[in-house]
């Protein structure tokens, strides 16, 4: 078997271990007793585009402005007629700091920072959203607002957090997309099930696409939009064709089929065996799948991709279009680099310019699945780390900026099952807490899996105790 692998490497068919993740689960192997394919209840979507803005977006100069901050610009907290944010319950509760808290001046500045941009209210709905979404604004009596989630990292490893349900301090645990990967069966045995585009967005965020304990063929597969090259490591050697990779394909698969015969209840050969079959079709159906090429010009503008500014985040939005046309279960796409949303300093400049590189393909993407019928089938999060500080930072002299905030920020959905055009949810005057109980994260997970007809409180494995925070709440209010 070894000799057998080894031969398979050999002959430009090494990567067909990343095509063992669907059929390594689906065949049973590396997975407790939940049955790939079979959903718990009857599903509202069949796929999700999970869409995160690395660094952190301000929920108040995005989603959830408050004019509060204005009115008492310059301020501190105690100056206002509100309860004080930083002695409320909420703050001990879901703050969690690496630093020693002693030391730690993060989230905790008393001087009101006024918003950044103007807002208004938008849509048939009334919500209001910041002047910075001119194109998604025509978008919102599509779309549900939950803007009470909290998180409890005040750092960067907020990215794998949003994506795992864990702080850095906690045992690390599978991401949202190796949960969906594990629970659901394919709908296209030529496709990953589990795509990234435009991620992981730096070597330390990989948990945000990994499968941990369930195994690396639930992990998700990062593939580049170049029809020529989109598995980096799939491609057949120089100087072999197509034909002998199909000889080479066909003489290594009877060897497998006679020890099959040999050991008919070896489930990992009957896999190993599939999973070959699928690398072999990946090679054509993956290059098709991000060849953009036949796409319209109006296609191209609808996403913004005629401009350089936004043209990035158009195409991997629209790459995730074409995934879910063809049957791929969960999309995840990173539209910008590692960091680019964080804003400790010059919050009016990096906002206007980051939301300028997303407004048009977000709201692209929602027209585009919308006119081709794909909102009955397709479920949009968008989503990002934590918000920020009302606040202003004053760390080494800042005065244009806000720091990580975790305690109350904004994230969207639309499409399949999602109500349209409404408001869950809400922080307190000046966007510090998340009002109520609010949403943790894995409440997030929780809805987007029940969505996909799965029940995140019955996907286990068998020797993993999942605590009650892994497995979340649904966000019921929200489904439509």
């Amino acid at each position: 078997m070894i000799l057998r692998r080894r031969f398979m490497a050999d002959s430009g068919m090494g990567f067909a271990g990343l095509a063992a993740g669907a059929m390594l689960a689906t065949d049973g192997v590396a997975r407790g007793d939940h049955v790939a394919g079979q959903h718990h209840f009857a599903p509202r979507a069949k796929s999700v585009i999970w869409v995160f803005l690395s660094g952190g977006y301000s929920h108040m100069e995005t989603f959830d402005p408050k004019p509060a901050l204005d009115r008492y610009a310059g301020m501190s907290y105690a100056d206002t007629p509100y309860p004080n944010p930083v002695d409320s319950p909420l703050h001990r509760k879901r703050f969690r700091s690496v630093p020693a808290e002693e030391i730690n001046v993060r989230d905790v500045y008393p001087k009101i920072f006024p918003m950044q941009v103007g807002f208004r209210q938008r849509g048939d709905c009334g919500v209001a959203i910041t002047d910075w979404w001119p194109h998604l604004a025509d978008c919102v009596d599509d779309i549900s607002f939950v803007r009470n989630m909290w998180t409890t990292d005040n750092d960067h490893a907020a990215e794998n957090q949003i994506h795992t349900g864990r702080h850095r301090l906690d045992e690390p645990q599978p991401s949202i997309g190796a949960w969906a990967h594990y629970g659901l069966g394919s709908m296209n045995e030529n496709l990953p099930r589990f795509v990234v585009l435009g991620g992981p967005t730096r070597a330390d965020t990989r948990a945000s696409i990994d499968a941990n304990y369930l195994g690396p063929q639930h992990a998700g597969v990062p593939l580049q939009l170049d029809p020529q090259n989109p598995l980096t490591f799939g491609a057949r050697q120089a100087g072999h064709s197509a034909a002998q990779q199909t000889d080479e394909f066909r003489f290594v698969n009877e060897l497998n089929r006679l020890t099959a015969q040999e050991f008919p209840d070896d489930e990992q050969l009957q896999a190993r065996i599939k999973s070959y079959e699928l690398a072999y079709r990946m090679q054509s159906a993956v290059p098709e799948a991000v060849d953009m090429a036949a796409e319209t010009a109006q296609t191209s503008e609808l996403y913004g991709i005629n401009e350089a500014h936004s043209k990035v985040a158009g195409r991997r939005l629209l790459a995730a279009r074409r995934m879910v046309e063809r049957g791929v279960r969960f999309v995840q796409v990173f539209p910008s680099a590692y960091g680019t949303w964080d804003s400790h300093q010059k919050l009016r400049e990096n906002h206007s310019k980051m939301c300028g590189s997303v407004d048009k393909p977000i709201a692209g993407l929602l027209k585009d699945l919308k006119q081709r019928g794909l909102m009955e089938d397709v479920a949009v999060v968008f989503c990002t780390e934590f918000g920020r500080t009302p606040g202003l930072e004053e760390r080494s002299g800042g005065a244009t900026g806000r720091d990580h905030h975790p305690n109350g920020f904004t994230v969207w959905l639309a499409g399949a099952g999602i109500k349209r055009g409404h408001i869950h949810g809400a922080t307190d005057e000046l966007g510090y807490h998340a009002l109520g109980e609010g949403h943790y994260v894995t409440d997030l997970h929780a809805t987007v899996l029940h969505l996909l007809g799965l029940d995140n409180t019955r996907l286990e494995v068998p020797g993993r105790k999942r605590l009650d925070i892994d497995r979340g709440n649904v966000i019921s209010d929200i489904l439509a």
